[in-house]
């Protein structure tokens, strides 16, 4: 694994003159970059409407239609790319994957907001202003209103915001291109509608948790939780909403409406859930009233005997992308071969305590042209410190309290 399977950096580059070409507009390109794209595609089912495409644009026409072909060339040349990845990683790993089995039903079209999307092609992230953002309102509130169109709604109220906040985009030093880009044509393809809906089965037994991912965001903090269920590898997540002052320990007290699996993450407990809704993607739906806090038992345990026997899930289409592989790995004597990434600043794992560390449970990623390491729990002497370690303690009770006054000036505010 120290170096990527065969044509992913010749992908990724294909990837990143289309999004370097998203960033100025497709109005203002020569077309090579499509082109690229396009031939990176021929071959396959969609080489010939890529191409197609690819010519149209260069040309000074641009349809809703094209920007849809380019947009899933786009996705299903990163999806080769995260295959490729995955695959070498299982082989590694001997980990067997079960197969992906689409659900009954479909998702809706939403044509209201594919102009908006086009409008964004065309001017290119550069040339967006206040102006452009604000005419997604209509088409998102009419996607939020919907029945089946929720995802894309939030996914594009997500794009807004974000370009909103960066206003005018000419003059940032830096843009997130690929995330960018990534969030656009998924945009894009959603709104055609026609996905499966993911299948879901209800699902009982005991959950060995291996550790905690804990992602911050400005307005948001979710914690992934990784672990095992009957053979299966499986995650679970949960999120509060926050502000962007609330960093660090403090983020644990806003989990309060899940005092079982903090408790379950801080006192490294399994878990006894019943009927639990299990997507296809290996996605728990965490239900507090369908969960039973039982012994501790110890994630380099649990890693050992249960990790290398179990299945892991299928990826959806749609999530077949490079940044989102996330596999929970076990790593034992010399570390320091390994690139960390990713430490959390919730938890007591920094990069003194990784120095000199036996073991690691951990998330095997793929970013900047290679694989790393997220620690989620590492063995060091007789200490065992991991993600969750501090949730229930008297620092993050403390670091809590700036939580409290929050709460009290919103509710002092809302009074008045």
């Amino acid at each position: 694994m120290d170096a990527p399977p065969q044509g992913v950096e010749e992908a990724l580059e294909v990837v990143a003159g289309f999004d370097e070409a998203l960033t100025h507009g497709f109005a203002r390109l020569a077309g090579d970059q499509l082109r690229d794209l396009a031939g990176a595609l021929a071959g396959t089912p969609i080489g010939q409407r890529a191409a197609e495409a690819a010519e149209k644009i260069a040309a000074g026409s641009i349809a809703e239609e094209h920007l849809t072909a380019l947009a899933g060339g786009r996705a299903a040349l990163l999806g080769a790319v995260h295959d490729a990845l995955l695959s070498q990683l299982d082989t590694a790993m001997g980990r067997r994957r079960a197969e992906h089995t689409a659900g009954d039903g479909a998702s809706e079209a939403a044509a209201g907001c594919r102009s908006w999307l086009a409008e964004l092609a065309i001017t290119g992230w550069k040339g967006v202003d206040h102006d452009l953002v604000s005419a997604s309102a209509q088409p998102i509130e009419a996607l939020l209103s919907g029945q089946g169109t929720r995802r894309l709604a939030v996914l594009l109220d997500g794009l807004a915001a974000e370009l909103s906040a960066s206003c005018p985009v000419a003059t940032m030093e830096r843009l997130p291109r690929r995330r960018w880009a990534d969030l656009w044509s998924r945009a894009l393809l959603l709104s055609q509608g026609g996905w499966p809906e993911p299948v879901v089965e209800e699902v009982s037994g005991t959950l060995l948790i291996l550790g905690v991912d804990v992602q911050e965001h400005g307005t948001a903090v979710q914690v992934q939780v990784h672990g095992v269920l009957d053979e299966r590898l499986v995650r679970t997540s949960v999120t509060v909403a926050k502000v962007d002052t609330i960093v660090g320990l403090a983020v644990w007290p806003l989990l309060s409406g899940y005092p079982k699996l903090v408790r379950a993450l801080a006192e490294q407990r399994a878990v006894e859930v019943k009927d639990l809704p299990l997507l296809g993607g290996g996605d728990l739906v965490w239900h507090e009233d369908r969960a039973t806090l039982k012994d501790p038992v110890d994630p380099f345990v649990t890693a050992r005997v249960a990790l290398a026997g179990a299945v892991a899930p299928a990826v959806p289409p749609l999530e077949r992308h490079p940044v989102r592989i996330a596999e929970p790995v076990l790593v034992e004597g010399d570390l320091s071969g390994y690139n960390f990434d990713r430490l959390t600043a919730s938890g007591p794992i920094t990069e003194d305590v990784l120095k000199g560390a036996s073991a690691c449970v951990g998330l095997m990623r793929w970013d900047g042209g290679q694989w790393t390491l997220q620690p989620l729990a590492v063995r060091k002497g007789k200490k065992q410190p991991h993600n969750a370690e501090l949730a229930l303690s008297p620092k993050a009770a403390k670091a809590g309290d700036a939580v409290t006054v929050l709460k009290e000036r919103a509710g002092r505010l809302l009074r008045k």
